[in-house]
């Protein structure tokens, strides 16, 4: 009887003889190849040439004061009703719904004139619509 353990093969690959290989590839690409210095080389760029952007539209402001009041591009209005708020936005605009709209309340001002300029805004057709807020007027 062998108690003995046979011998086994490692199944595998040995890389030994593809790193020499590769060694060499290495060397005889090093000595064969040569390298020359450019000054500089010579583009032929695209040129474009179109036209000037437009200027974006300017901006409607509408201030809300803490007591309600609405004023459109400095001019204060005589009331707070939502009809005066859309004839005076609409004068402002002169059917240029397209521009942007920007509506600054008071910090301490009713929400219901916030509401009330964004439902005249609305009515309107104004798409491009920002809301801010300022700190409180001090009297």
């Amino acid at each position: 009887m062998q108690f003995r353990r046979q011998a086994t093969e490692q199944d595998g690959v040995n890389l030994t003889p593809l790193i020499d290989v590769v060694f060499l590839l290495l060397i005889f690409f090093m000595v064969s190849t040569t390298f020359t210095k450019e000054s500089h080389l010579k583009l032929d760029l695209p040129e474009a040439a179109g036209a000037q952007p437009e200027q974006p539209p300017s901006s409607i402001e509408v201030l809300i004061n803490a007591d309600g009041s609405y004023s459109v591009d400095g001019r204060a209005l005589i009331n707070k009703k939502l009809t005066t708020l859309k004839s005076a936005l609409s004068e402002v605009s002169a059917g240029e719904y397209n521009r942007p709209l920007i509506i600054t309340a008071d910090a301490t001002a009713q929400h219901q004139a916030v509401v009330r300029a964004m439902d005249a805004a609305g009515q309107l057709g104004f798409v491009h619509l920002s809301i801010t807020t300022r700190q409180p007027e001090e009297n």
